[in-house]
């Protein structure tokens, strides 16, 4: 008979999870005993704060939940700052850790591990967090797991295991009645609305689409081909619109996508929840939302947060898929209006920007196809401003919402893993990959095609000029950086050093033909 912490295990794989992300401890060992014959692939990183980037990057390059096993107490808490990073940028993915034993719940006794409300802790962060008291309740908790991270806006859930629980028998062999649960469907929009929506449309002479991460894998293309409207993307839906006429990659935080914003008589937004680290970066206009707005969202709590003409439950990928049959072909100059927006965006930028952007730009050309996914560092804010990526939803990073430094190393591996044949650019600064440099090694061990590029400007380069602009002595921002070379070496990658010209990046990546596995490449940026 299979022990609970076993049919855990056949039930995750069961329902399509084939990777984990995680570092074994006394409090998991129920788990890792149903992993060892379940085919799911473990990948060990060296924190658990990076198991839970893992998962999320796992989570946002293939589109299903990522996964990851932490231990109870200090697992746990490792793996809050991911869990609120994928709070904030919507990303699904499962923690699953060890708890204490059921009867030393809350008392204080001094257990290993012990806190004194795990569950209610991670609940905090978490969308939902579940424990599961009974043998009897693994299918009905995992099955609830499964749909809150299927159905609805997406997130962090955690299912927690008592250590005495894992060990008991399960209730039933493994895997016994596993298919019975039928696949969760996510809200549709009802056809008034959809009929609303298509009658403010029609009567446009200057449409606008807004797109965020939740409209990323739309047919977004085809409907501003049919609206001929511009489509102005945030940071999470870069890609989306690569090369097109009515493509504007440009932050809608930029005076000239807020003018765009402003003379459009109709704004369609999908899958965006206006946040300010994407409309309002600098601070100008907090509670600005167009005039006139149809507003599409999957999460109801979201829908209620702003003002809209008129509002629309549902998938956005679904939404659009709806509403085109129902609209006519539309002659609005909308690729006159995108390349306004985009020049005066890149004018307005500065040239410190755009020579960010023409380095990411030669990355870019080098390694056609790829994840970029990056941490809070100068090219990532440059991008995060103006930059027109090549993959629908291959350009990510923790630099909005959360903003939790650390991110990009682990979350790129986990991208890496979750789907195979993409390469994929690691961006971060040299105070930010400190957070997280032993995860190269977990690179290494897995053999990930994940180039590492390193911009190294000596210290916190962005926070420095922000406390020189606010007239206040810079302090701590100087962390010395390792020698990067050396770093490389040490964890048996290919490396190059170079200043931050696109040419001298070009030269380095083209020298690179043909190598297989991680390499680490610095800019010198200071």
């Amino acid at each position: 008979m299979a022990t609970v912490g076993e049919d855990l295990v056949a039930h995750l794989c069961a329902r399509g999870v084939d990777t984990v992300f995680g570092i074994p401890g006394v409090h998991t060992i129920a788990l890792y005993r149903g992993l060892a014959g379940s085919g799911i692939r473990h990948v060990s990183p060296r924190h658990e704060q990076a198991a839970g980037f893992m998962a999320d990057g796992f989570a946002r390059a293939s589109g299903r939940p990522g996964v990851a096993f932490v231990i109870t107490g200090p697992g746990v808490t490792n793996t809050l700052t991911p869990m609120g990073q994928a709070r904030a940028d919507s990303v699904p993915i499962l923690v699953i850790s060890g708890v204490n034993t059921r009867a030393s719940l809350g008392l204080g006794l001094g257990h290993l591990h012990e806190l004194p409300d795990q569950l209610g802790l991670v609940g905090q962060v978490a969308l939902e967090a579940f424990r599961i008291e009974q043998p009897d309740e693994v299918v009905p908790v995992v099955d609830r797991a499964m749909r809150r991270l299927a159905v609805d806006r997406p997130g962090p859930v955690h299912i927690e295991l008592p250590l005495d629980l894992a060990r008991e028998p399960a209730q039933a062999p493994s895997g016994d009645g596993v298919a019975t649960q039928a696949a969760p469907e996510r809200p549709k929009p009802t056809p008034s609305k959809l009929a609303d929506a298509v009658a403010m449309l029609a009567g446009a002479s200057r449409p606008l689409i807004l797109i965020g991460g939740g409209a990323r894998h739309s047919r977004v293309v085809e409907l501003a081909e049919r609206l001929d409207a511009p489509v102005v993307q945030t940071v999470n839906a870069r890609g989306a619109m690569f090369g097109h006429p009515l493509g504007v990659p440009a932050s809608p935080s930029l005076h000239a996508v807020r003018e765009l914003m402003a003379q459009a008589d109709v704004v369609l937004a999908l899958g965006t929840e206006f946040g300010p680290t994407d409309y309002d970066m600098f601070g100008r206009d907090p509670e600005y939302v167009p005039p006139c707005l149809i507003r599409v969202d999957i999460c109801p709590e979201q829908l209620a947060r702003r003002e809209a003409t008129l509002r629309i439950q549902g998938d956005a990928a679904s939404v659009v898929e709806a509403l085109l049959p129902m609209l006519g072909q539309g002659a609005c100059e909308g690729a006159g209006r995108a390349q306004a927006a985009r020049q005066a965006g890149w004018e307005e930028v500065g040239p410190k920007v755009r020579g960010e952007v023409a380095i990411l730009n030669a990355i870019r050309d080098a390694m056609p196809g790829a994840f970029f996914i990056g941490d809070s560092t100068q090219p990532v804010y440059a991008g995060n401003l103006w930059y027109d990526h090549d993959r629908p939803g291959g350009w990510f990073n923790a630099a909005t919402g959360f903003g939790a430094l650390g991110y990009a190393i682990p979350a790129a591996i986990g991208a890496a893993v979750a789907v195979p044949d993409a390469p994929v650019v690691c961006i971060c600064g040299d105070g930010g990959a400190q957070f997280s440099l032993p995860e190269l090694m977990t690179a290494r061990d897995e053999n990930l095609p994940i180039t590492f590029v390193i911009w190294n400007n000596h210290g916190y380069g962005e926070i420095a000029q922000s406390m020189r602009d606010a007239g206040v002595e810079v302090i701590g921002c100087d962390p010395t950086p390792p020698e990067f070379g050396a770093i490389a070496t040490a964890c048996g990658m290919p490396f190059a050093s170079v200043p931050a010209e696109p040419a001298a990046v070009e030269q380095a990546f083209a020298g690179w033909a043909g190598v297989s596995g991680p390499r680490l490449l610095e800019i010198r940026a200071g």
